[in-house]
């Protein structure tokens, strides 16, 4: 089934976010179909389909993987995030980074200031 949940009329998509939309829907399902593998293997009680069962989620796990990669090379935001955080064997969320987006909104003197924004402008009417 083809997905129906674009936000926006499919006329105003570039070709590019059409694709990536597939790609994501795609991974969504595979993740979604490990899941539900992996619940039945482990409610299973014969032995033997639950072998079937974890082939079929491990099968699962290479078609996600085949999709994130496929994001990761056409999509630079993808590329810069997976080398970020994947195979590292840090903190997966780096100790500083809240302090980095705290200070991107602080003024001069530590204290929030209002004034300053993110580039993405007010929300609010003025």
């Amino acid at each position: 089934m083809a997905s129906d949940n674009f936000h926006e009329p499919l006329d105003l998509l570039s070709q590019p976010t059409r694709e990536m939309h597939r790609g994501i829907v795609s991974l969504i399902e595979e993740l979604e179909a490990i899941d539900w593998y992996q619940q039945r293997a482990d409610a299973c009680g014969d032995a033997e389909l639950k072998e079937v069962l974890l082939h079929n989620m491990r099968e699962e796990v290479e078609h996600a993987a085949m999709t994130l990669e496929w994001l990761r090379r056409g999509y630079e935001i993808f590329a810069r995030q997976i080398s970020l955080h994947l195979f590292t064997t840090g903190p997966i969320v780096p100790p500083h980074e809240d302090e980095v987006s705290a200070a991107a909104v602080r003024g001069a003197e530590g204290a929030a200031d209002p004034d300053r924004t993110l580039g993405i402008g007010s929300l609010r009417g003025r």
